[in-house]
C-alpha cells in the first residue's frame, strides 16, 4: 500500500456497506457493495485485501484520488474496519462518504447527505459508533419499505424483486454517479442534481 506516506488532503475514501460472501451479494442491505463495484470498474482496478479488515482499490475516481473499500467484516460490525482505515490512510471524516441502503427512500431514488442519525441501520449505527461522529457523508440508495406487517431486518436481507431487477443496474450506475459529482462538484451540487429526480 504505497500511498500511506503520501497521503495528503486530496484523497477520498468511499466506503461501501453490505455482508460479505455471496449469500448476501444480491440482497438489498448490500447495495453500498454494489455501488462500489460499479466505482471499481470505472477506477480500472480490482479490490485487494488489507490490513484493516477491508478490501481496498487506490486509484482515481471525479479526477482525484481515491481509496475504494468494503468492509470484510458483517454489516453490524462495520465501524472497526472503516475507522482502521481511516486511521491508516490519515483520512479526514469530512472527506469519507460511506454509501448504503436506505429504508425511508423508494427504490432507485439517491439521496446525499453530511451527518444525521443512522435510523435504524445497523451498520451506519457501528460506524458512528467507532468514529466518535455523525459527520462523515452519506450516499444513500433507496431500497424502499417492506409489504405489509415484513420486519424491516428481514426486508432488506432479501434480494431485490424481479420488477426491481430490471432497473437494478441502472439504479446503482446512478448512485455511483452521485458519488463522483459528490468528489467533484460538492455536496450541495450534487444534492441540486441527484435530489431533483
Amino acid at each position: 500500500m504505497g500511498w500511506r506516506s503520501s497521503v495528503s488532503a486530496d484523497l477520498w475514501l468511499v466506503v461501501g456497506l453490505g455482508n460479505p460472501g455471496p449469500s448476501y451479494a444480491k440482497n438489498r442491505h448490500n447495495a453500498g457493495f454494489m455501488v462500489l463495484d460499479v466505482l471499481a470498474a470505472r477506477a480500472g482496478g480490482r479490490f485487494k485485501s488489507h490490513r484493516s479488515r477491508t478490501d481496498v482499490l487506490e486509484g482515481r475516481l471525479a479526477g482525484g484520488r481515491a481509496v475504494l473499500a468494503k468492509p470484510r467484516s458483517f454489516m453490524n460490525e462495520s465501524g472497526g474496519p472503516v475507522k482502521g482505515l481511516c486511521d491508516f490512510y490519515k483520512a479526514p471524516v469530512e472527506r469519507l462518504v460511506v454509501v448504503h441502503d436506505e429504508l425511508d427512500i423508494p427504490f432507485g431514488a439517491v439521496r446525499l447527505k453530511q451527518g444525521g442519525g443512522d435510523n435504524g441501520h445497523n451498520g451506519l449505527r457501528s460506524v458512528t459508533k467507532s468514529l466518535g461522529t455523525r459527520e462523515y457523508l452519506r450516499v444513500r440508495f433507496g431500497v424502499g419499505r417492506p409489504p405489509g406487517r415484513m420486519d424491516p431486518a428481514a426486508f432488506v436481507l432479501k434480494d431485490f424483486s424481479a420488477a426491481e431487477r430490471k432497473d437494478l443496474d441502472l439504479e446503482v450506475d446512478r448512485a455511483a454517479d452521485a458519488v463522483e459529482a459528490l468528489i467533484s462538484d460538492g455536496l450541495g451540487a450534487a444534492q441540486n442534481v441527484f435530489h431533483a429526480g
